[in-house]
């Protein structure tokens, strides 16, 4: 795991914040600044692949640019890359980095836990075992998460401060190509940074 910034402090519970961040939204902000009311950090990790899509857009250094542009003001959060794209190889790199009794929870969305607990690992008892490892801080969107009976106990609901099912990088990048607003859904310090990447003149594809 590679540090871009790293939180003063020896924090006993981190979340760990994996995405492609491209570009990173208020959502991402306040999921995390959510975060901060049950864990001593935040690290936002942005993987080196990803195990479900490819790169595209912001390359991976202007991504790490947009986030520390995004957190300047926030304290208790860190910045790094994972060599691995799956939850259990970024959890190990974190134990690596952080020591093995830290106590690990991911942040995600609705959508994303669906798409984790879902997931086809190959072994039917793999989620099971890697919820031992590390819980999971699931924010509604488009509808709160109901998670298996079985994996209750691992999933806990977090709480944003404000409606943000309308936010999405996506829909970010869409409204750039299209000219229509869309400076009220990144954080302020990212939105010229933002312009510049995602321009229609620097011939980025917006898919």
């Amino acid at each position: 795991m590679q540090f871009f910034r790293r939180a003063a402090g020896s924090p006993s519970r981190l979340a760990v914040f994996p995405g492609s961040f491209n570009p990173i939204t208020v959502a991402h902000v306040a999921l995390a600044q959510a975060a901060l009311h049950s864990v001593d950090e935040v690290v936002f990790v942005l993987p080196r692949s990803f195990p479900h899509k490819d790169y595209f857009g912001a390359s991976f250094s202007e991504r790490v640019a947009m986030l520390e542009a995004a957190l300047t003001k926030i304290d208790n959060c860190s910045i790094a890359a994972a060599e691995g794209g799956l939850f259990v190889e970024i959890a190990a790199e974190c134990r690596a980095a952080y020591g093995d009794r830290i106590g690990l929870s991911f942040l995600c969305g609705r959508d994303a836990a669906e798409r984790i607990i879902d997931w086809d690992y190959g072994d039917a008892g793999f989620c099971t075992a890697m919820l031992r490892q590390f819980d999971l801080l699931v924010a509604a969107r488009r509808g709160a998460y109901s998670p298996p009976a079985h994996l209750a106990h691992a999933i806990r609901a977090v709480e944003l401060a404000g409606e943000f099912d309308h936010v999405s990088a996506t829909e970010i990048r869409e409204r750039i190509a299209r000219g229509e607003s869309w400076e009220h859904l990144v954080p302020e310090g990212v939105r010229e940074l933002a312009r510049e990447i995602y321009s229609v003149e620097r011939g980025k594809d917006v898919g």
